[in-house]
């Protein structure tokens, strides 16, 4: 028999954390507030485009770069939104899901041996394609509670072999919301390098309080080198249609498309159809931050008199607890057990590092119906209350 091993090139690399935790929830029978999905219905008239879409004879491959009306639709939309004129033929690419637009732009970036700049806790698409391309991560910690960036860290970190600093904002999992200082701070660090930014901005529409989401693509010298990546899927509650976009000047664009032409080479056709006709009616995407903000306070407002502590996320739809005062155990030990015995389904934030990291926290999703919230934050107390 045949024994010798294959050599991986992701040893390091198992099933994501979201793919076990949300089959252990099914397992169990437990609420799932673990994997970043709504459970709820999306609009009627998205399934009708769809189906419109497709009576029309949409069924086949669109041009690579995208169905061109969304492509149009989006650089309209954006220009509404924040006054940025964005090209639709050389400028955006519809790709198969924001995770298709990282993992290229991160391998049209990055040669062999180039060191990138990401921040952690950081979402886990990111190093499997740093290092398929083979480059060489360099982790900057974000500190909690406030997670803010630690410029001295990024300026020291710097030096003639980075190639790409990766910009997740608002960012999953903490939820923390780039501000324009911080923009400003990275333009600066930028002007003068021959390097470049991937800015992922899949929940720019879903920022609460006070706080704005703001662009890489809103400041004229980080636009000039960076790749912007958004998600429809997240912005019209359809994660399963994998559609995402990337935004980038004329020449990095071209290089984009050079490999994204050799991933997925285009996504699926109707769907773009169904997305281009949402774009065209602006209400549903100005009405995301009330409506994600309601569910983040009535998840906020029900755990408050609990031993659960949490400071409200800033942006995106998930939301950071700690469990200092309720489990000595680990994180990745207390989600686990959580999901088999409570029957509720998070997140161990420490999966989110590198390296070995044990903080007492949690991360929920919040974009459930009103009746999984309902249960969810009764199950919460109930823990509370228990252990």
């Amino acid at each position: 028999m045949y024994t010798s091993t294959f050599p991986s090139k992701l040893p390091s690399i198992g099933t994501t954390i979201f793919s076990r935790m949300s089959a252990l929830a099914q397992q169990h029978g437990a609420i799932n507030l673990a994997q970043g999905f709504p459970d709820f219905p999306l609009h009627p008239s998205l399934m009708d485009w769809v189906t419109e879409g497709m009576q029309k004879g949409y069924n086949q491959y669109s041009p690579m770069p995208g169905f061109l009306p969304l492509r149009e639709a989006h650089a309209a939309d954006i220009h509404r939104r924040t006054g940025t004129i964005v090209c639709p033929s050389e400028e955006i690419t519809i790709t198969c899901g924001a995770t298709e637009a990282c993992f290229t732009a991160i391998t049209t970036i990055v040669q062999p041996g180039d060191e990138v700049i990401l921040f952690e806790p950081a979402f886990d698409v990111y190093l499997p394609a740093i290092y398929l391309a083979g480059g060489i991560p360099k982790s900057i910690r974000l500190e909690a509670p406030d997670f803010d960036i630690p410029w001295d860290k990024v300026k020291a970190a710097l030096n003639d072999s980075t190639k790409l600093i990766i910009v997740n904002t608002p960012h999953n999992p903490t939820g923390k919301v780039w501000q324009h200082s911080d923009m400003i701070a990275l333009e600066k660090l930028v002007e003068d390098q021959e390097l470049y930014v991937l800015s992922d901005e899949v929940y720019e529409h879903i920022v609460f309080d006070e706080h704005q989401h703001h662009s890489a693509l809103e400041y004229p010298g980080l636009r000039e080198k960076s790749l912007v990546v958004g998600s429809f899927g997240k912005t019209y509650h359809v994660t399963g249609w994998r559609i995402g976009y990337c935004i980038a000047p004329p020449l990095l664009t071209k290089e984009f498309r050079k490999v994204h032409q050799y991933t997925t080479f285009a996504a699926a056709s109707p769907f773009q159809y169904a997305i281009a006709k949402a774009l065209l009616e602006t209400s549903h995407m100005d009405g995301l931050r009330s409506f994600f903000e309601a569910k983040r306070n009535f998840f906020l407002d029900s755990i408050k008199s609990t031993r659960w502590m949490a400071k409200p996320t800033q942006g995106s739809y998930f939301q950071i607890v700690s469990f200092e005062n309720i489990s000595s155990l680990k994180d990745v030990e207390f989600s686990e057990y959580l999901t088999k015995e409570f029957k509720l389904a998070s997140i161990p934030v420490s999966v989110f590092y590198q390296q070995e990291n044990a903080p007492s926290l949690l991360r929920f999703c919040f974009a459930k119906s009103d009746d999984t919230l309902e249960k969810a934050v009764r199950l919460l107390c109930h823990i509370s209350a228990s252990l």
